[in-house]
């Protein structure tokens, strides 16, 4: 079974034993970079599986403070990253029902969630799209790895 949880320092072993593909790295940094974020707007967390940290990734409670495209009450996933060697397994889609039902249990003041995805990355794109996000129909620019498409999902209907 997948679970999520906040990344503590009795994760830090595991969590550098994470191996990225360099296409990966691109996308959402290095393993060192993850754990060396101090930001305390930024929670980190941790993704594991079968009792094992197979990935990790961030929520940004100030998304909105850094890019113009995204709304007040809106929250940002950002760095998202699944160690190579257990990619094309369904986990980044487990990932994300797990997420949503963990938001709305501890992030419930948040009605949307927002996200940037690199044009050439498909199979993340397709993996956010089949798990309920929309296309904001906007590229963000400001990427380092080229352009990407804005996505969102909205959390909770009764902030629709």
């Amino acid at each position: 079974m997948l679970f999520i949880e906040p990344l503590t320092e009795q994760h830090t072993n595991a969590v550098e034993q994470i191996v990225l593909a360099p296409h990966q790295v691109k996308y959402c940094g290095t393993v060192s970079e993850f754990l060396s974020d101090k930001c305390p707007t930024t929670h980190r967390f941790v993704i594991t599986y079968q009792e094992a940290v197979v990935g990790f990734f961030k929520l940004d409670t100030r998304y909105q403070k850094h890019y113009d495209f995204c709304p007040p009450n809106a929250l940002g996933l950002r760095a998202v990253a699944i160690d190579h060697r257990h990619q094309n397994q369904g986990l980044g889609k487990q990932m994300l029902a797990v997420l949503f039902d963990y938001l709305g249990r501890h992030y419930h003041q948040f009605d949307r969630l927002f996200l940037t995805v690199n044009c050439n990355n498909s199979q993340a794109r397709a993996c956010y799209l089949n798990s309920g996000f929309v296309d904001f129909g906007a590229k963000y620019y400001g990427g380092a790895a080229g352009p990407q498409d804005i996505m969102f999902k909205p959390l909770f209907s009764s902030h629709l």
